[in-house]
């Protein structure tokens, strides 16, 4: 039996923590930072290394994997801290004018970190569960050809879907129009046309990114937002395939306790189509302002590949079938920390930022 790529974790994690605790500079944080939490890390190299482990494997050793980082970011970022002040301390005396005061050094002026945002660390922390679930991480381009965007999405120049996405035009025809993406689907048909080009056939990948929409913002929606989306392409996936993809998603995300429902919806690009919702994790199923008073949240889109999709990248759907879905990360992170108005996240408001931080 092949041995778990996890079997020395906690002995790896205790070395990590060991080597942070010695940094005595600024310097030796910044070179040795990338070695510990960045991608040349040993845990970056166990995260790529879980796609070998059976999916019930899988599922455990990606939490105690997540575990392990948030352990070592914890310290790095302590130590961080502990530096900068130091640091800060010292230049404030080599600055400082002796005017025959004297100054106690205990008196210090309150000074602030920088830190991630709300929105980018709960981007990682989708990639961190998509990944323990055996996918990959891929990207795209923010501006596409209106192929990309909807002609190989099934959604032709007439078609009325096209209502459902009010859109950015960056340039119009003569010899193509281009777009900014609506939505990170297109990175799907390059996802699909390199995968027949090399002959790479099943994808199992998730494709975060931000999006744009002429939308008028409100409680639950922005004009620049963040996507993230799935797509399986493998032999004999059904429904039942994407059903337990989100369900496995919403307790691993969200809590054991959370709920979620598919309902049937219309999107072109997949048939049959689904919307799935989650209990409101603001009013916990009661009704609240944020869920028009329903007790559910609507997360994002979902369904089967359509045929004319797999046709448009040259994939036979009599072999492979797929499925693809995708919701936002602005929601995903509006409802894990019951922010009931979306637009504080665009505000800026020092305070918001504060509690957030």
């Amino acid at each position: 039996m092949t041995a778990s790529p996890l079997a020395q974790l906690q002995e790896q994690t205790t070395d990590l923590l060991a080597t942070v605790a010695a940094w005595q500079t600024l310097d030796e944080l910044l070179e040795g930072e990338v070695f510990v939490t960045g991608k040349r890390s040993i845990l970056s190299a166990l995260q790529k290394s879980l796609g070998s482990l059976e999916p019930e494997a899988r599922k455990g050793a990606g939490a105690q994997l997540q575990e392990a980082r948030r352990s070592v970011e914890a310290a790095v970022a302590q130590k961080r801290a502990e530096l900068e002040s130091a640091a800060r301390i010292v230049a404030l005396e080599a600055d400082r004018l002796d005017l025959g005061d004297v100054v106690s050094s205990a008196v210090r002026v309150p000074y602030s970190h920088g830190h991630p945002g709300i929105v980018a660390a709960t981007q990682r922390e989708l990639e961190d569960v998509f990944v323990g679930m055996g996918f990959r991480v891929a990207d795209g381009p923010e501006v596409e050809t209106d192929w990309y965007n909807f002609e190989a999405l099934n959604i032709p120049p007439a078609h009325p879907s096209r209502g459902m996405w009010d859109t950015f035009y960056v340039e119009l025809g003569d010899p193509e129009t281009v777009v900014l993406r609506t939505h990170t689907s297109p990175t799907q048909i390059h996802l699909m046309e390199a995968a027949v080009a090399s002959d790479s056939l099943p994808i199992h990948s998730v494709m975060p990114g931000r999006c744009y929409r002429r939308d008028t913002p409100d409680a639950r929606h922005l004009a620049a937002f963040h996507q993230i989306e799935g797509l399986v392409v493998d032999r004999g996936i059904t429904f039942a395939d994407l059903a337990g993809v989100i369900d496995t998603f919403t307790k691993a995300y969200f809590g054991a306790d959370m709920q979620s429902r598919l309902r049937p919806a219309f999107f072109p690009f997949t048939e049959p189509s689904a919307e799935f919702e989650i209990t409101c994790t603001i009013c916990r199923g009661e009704g609240c302002r944020t869920c028009s008073h329903t007790g559910w949240i609507e997360l994002g889109g979902c369904g089967m590949l359509d045929p004319a999709v797999l046709a448009a990248v040259g994939i036979d759907g009599d072999e492979w079938s797929g499925f693809a879905f995708g919701f936002g990360i602005d929601r995903c992170a509006q409802m894990r920390h019951q922010i009931a108005d979306m637009r504080a996240l665009i505000e800026n408001d020092v305070r918001f930022l504060r509690q957030l931080s």
